[in-house]
Formats: structure tokens, C-alpha cells, sequence
């Protein structure tokens, strides 16, 4: 997309090489990803002034590639036609990618959103083509599955990570190279007065330490809503079925416990 100096972003924002836990980049073949602070100065910027100061200056820019709804600038005035006619005088192709669709539905960030925001991952998967993943990095918990027998990483819910609705979920971790079949639980815990939203994942058939690594959760099949037990005992026995059930729907693959 730019010349070889297109590693020069401005002061307010950061270039950063494909991270180590990013699967869906690599396949991608993305060498760098530009992440841009959405200051009041940015968002200030009309659009010829996007292009010429960020695009061109800053990343040298030779082509691109937008979705034909792309909107960006000031009050998001400019377009897909905006971006071809400043190509035209400024020097730089502009390739525009038409709607993808999904038998007769068409794919969008917000049927994604709806679609998650009621925890049906499976139609998620129908969307994306793959399973909806999340990326974060192992935090210190409370150890309170550990003390239930079920020890759980916790993993830092970042703004704006696209969770789905809260729950259980059946899914596949990959860390360091290796996929394990797992249970992962958002919400807030309603069992011991929790308040504050979480992600836990629990990794079946695992024993080595997970603290600090990166992980990437692949979402396969929501196992049931948050719920409320009477205690600890109880708690403990609907994550037994919930580890059954997940072995159960999980069987079928063969990459667990191999390098990816």
C-alpha cells in the first residue's frame, strides 16, 4: 500500500509489526498496522486534509483498498467517491470492494454486533466464515476457580473488545502455538455478588501457567446463559456439565493439543 518509508506515522500514533497471538493478521499477510489516538486534532481533520496529511505524508501512500460504505473525515464527509476523485488528482489508486454477502444476508459490523449481543456465535461463525475470536492477555484473577476445582485464566476485557452476550461458551484457545479445548465465562459472577463484567476461560486438560501470555478464544457454541446458584456446591456442579458438554461439542477437533 506505501513506500518503504510508510513506517513513519505521525507523533499520535504508533506502527506496530503483526503481534505474536494475531493468527487472522498473519494469514492476512499484513506486515504493519498503523493504530491511530482518535484525538480532537484527528477527528478535526476534513477529508483531503486526512489524505494529505496522514495517508500521503505519513504513509506514502500508493494504494488503497475501502469497502464501498467507507466514510471518514470531519462529520464523516468523505466516501468512496471522494477517496477516487482525490486518487485521481493526487496521485494514488483507490480500489473499492462491494458488499459481502451470506446467502441473502448481507455481512456487517452491525449484524455482527446483533448477532453477538444475543450469544449466537454459531451464526457469528455463518458471518465471518470462521469462529468469532477474542485476543487478551492473562491478568491476575481472584483464584476462585481454582478453589472450585476449574482454575481459570482471566483474561483483560480491553475497551472495545467485541464481546458477546454473557454466558458459557464452548471455545478453542490457542497459546503459544498450541490449540486446547476450553469453557469460557463472561459475565459478572452473580453467584458471589460480583459486579464487575469478566472473562474466564477455563482450559481443559491443562496444567502449566498462563499468566501474562497472550491467548486468542475462538467462540464455538454458547452452552448456556449467566445464572445465579444457591452456593459454591452448586456453582461447582453446573461447570462440571458445562466441561461435558464442552468436550462433547469440541470432540470433532482434530487440531486440539497440536501446533497450529
Amino acid at each position: 500500500m506505501g513506500g518503504d518509508d510508510a513506517r513513519n506515522p505521525p507523533p499520535c500514533a504508533r506502527a506496530a509489526a503483526a503481534r505474536p497471538g494475531g493468527a487472522d493478521a498473519r494469514q492476512l499477510r499484513l506486515d504493519v498496522t498503523v493504530l491511530q489516538r482518535f484525538t480532537r486534532q484527528f477527528a478535526a481533520l476534513d477529508p483531503e486534509a486526512f489524505v494529505r496529511e496522514f495517508l500521503l505524508r505519513y504513509l506514502a501512500l500508493r494504494h488503497l483498498v475501502v469497502g464501498y460504505n467507507v466514510n471518514f473525515g470531519r462529520d464523516r464527509a468523505g466516501s468512496a467517491d471522494t477517496l477516487r476523485e482525490l486518487g485521481a488528482r493526487l496521485g494514488f489508486g483507490v480500489e473499492v470492494v462491494g458488499p459481502v454477502t451470506v446467502g441473502a444476508e448481507q455481512v456487517s459490523s452491525t449484524a455482527l454486533r446483533e448477532v453477538l449481543g444475543r450469544g449466537d456465535v454459531r451464526e457469528a461463525r455463518r458471518l465471518l466464515g470462521r469462529p468469532h475470536s477474542l485476543r487478551g492477555r492473562v491478568v491476575t484473577g481472584d483464584r476462585r476457580g481454582r478453589t472450585l476445582g476449574f482454575p481459570t485464566a482471566n483474561l483483560h476485557a480491553r475497551r472495545g473488545l467485541l464481546l458477546p452476550a454473557d454466558g458459557v461458551y464452548a471455545v478453542i484457545v490457542e497459546s503459544q502455538g498450541r490449540r486446547h479445548a476450553g469453557v469460557m465465562n463472561i459475565g459478572i459472577r452473580p453467584t458471589f455478588a460480583g459486579r464487575r463484567r469478566t472473562v474466564e476461560v477455563h482450559l481443559l486438560d491443562f496444567a502449566g501457567d498462563l499468566y501474562r501470555r497472550w491467548l486468542v478464544v475462538r467462540l464455538i457454541e454458547r452452552l448456556r446463559g449467566e445464572a445465579a446458584f444457591a452456593g459454591p456446591e452448586a456453582l461447582r456442579a453446573a461447570i462440571a456439565a458445562d466441561v461435558a458438554r464442552a468436550r462433547s461439542v469440541l470432540a470433532g477437533d482434530a487440531g486440539i493439543g497440536q501446533r497450529g
